[in-house]
């Protein structure tokens, strides 16, 4: 019995990581707060659907145990694994960030969204745009360390990105068709089909990424 709960706990880890995020003197900031942050969120988005662990688990392809260390804020977890809580949930990304509220005007700061990392670390994503009432589209600044491969489960059904080189040479690959895309290249493709982004260079690659979700998602 306990070797079977060791193994579930080992495989639960590997979807889940606590991410990388410092300040200037190299310290790590924010960590905590983005736990229990998604902690809050998810637990209340679950309850409002009246899912248990297990179904969300079923919905989202993320293992029961991994969505408890998660909503225990015992842990951050993955881009990769946020993206399939949110499809699981069938919501829009930042929703699970928290940054979705009611206000006229709403400020969001550096410090407010600590990059969120891949697993391997080679990729990261910062969320830049405030959110609030039901915004249908996200921003981001997506970074790509050298030789890092980023590929992407298919989002919501409808979903679409659009993305601007800043710095460096992309190789975006949609479904099997590949496009190289270098600095001040901009792309729209269908973002509910699986895609992957290559940086097959030596050199940091630097992106905007703006996804929109269908009306009333």
């Amino acid at each position: 019995m306990a070797k079977a709960k060791s193994k579930v706990a080992s495989a639960a880890l590997k979807e889940v990581a606590r991410p990388t995020v410092k300040d200037n003197s190299g310290d790590d900031i924010g960590a905590a707060e983005m736990a229990r942050r998604v902690a809050e969120v998810l637990k209340k988005l679950r309850a409002d659907r009246r899912l248990s662990l297990d179904d969300l688990a079923s919905r989202s392809g993320v293992s029961r145990a991994a969505l408890s260390q998660i909503e225990g804020a015992r842990t951050n977890p993955t881009l990769a694994v946020l993206w399939k809580i949110a499809v699981g949930l069938d919501v829009p990304f930042h929703d699970l960030l928290g940054t979705n509220e009611e206000q006229d005007v709403r400020v969001l700061r550096a410090g407010d969204t600590p990059p969120l990392k891949s697993g391997d670390g080679r990729m990261e994503s910062r969320l830049l745009s405030p959110g609030g009432g039901n915004a249908d589209v996200e921003v981001y600044d997506l970074r790509f360390q050298p030789k890092a491969v980023h590929r992407s489960d298919p989002h919501g059904k409808g979903t679409t990105e659009t993305l601007v080189v800043l710095t460096g040479t992309l190789r975006l690959i949609v479904e099997g068709s590949e496009h190289e895309l270098g600095t001040g290249d901009s792309v729209f493709f269908r973002a509910d089909v699986p895609h992957t982004y290559e940086n097959r260079t030596a050199r940091e690659i630097r992106c905007l990424n703006v996804i929109r979700y269908p009306r009333g998602s």
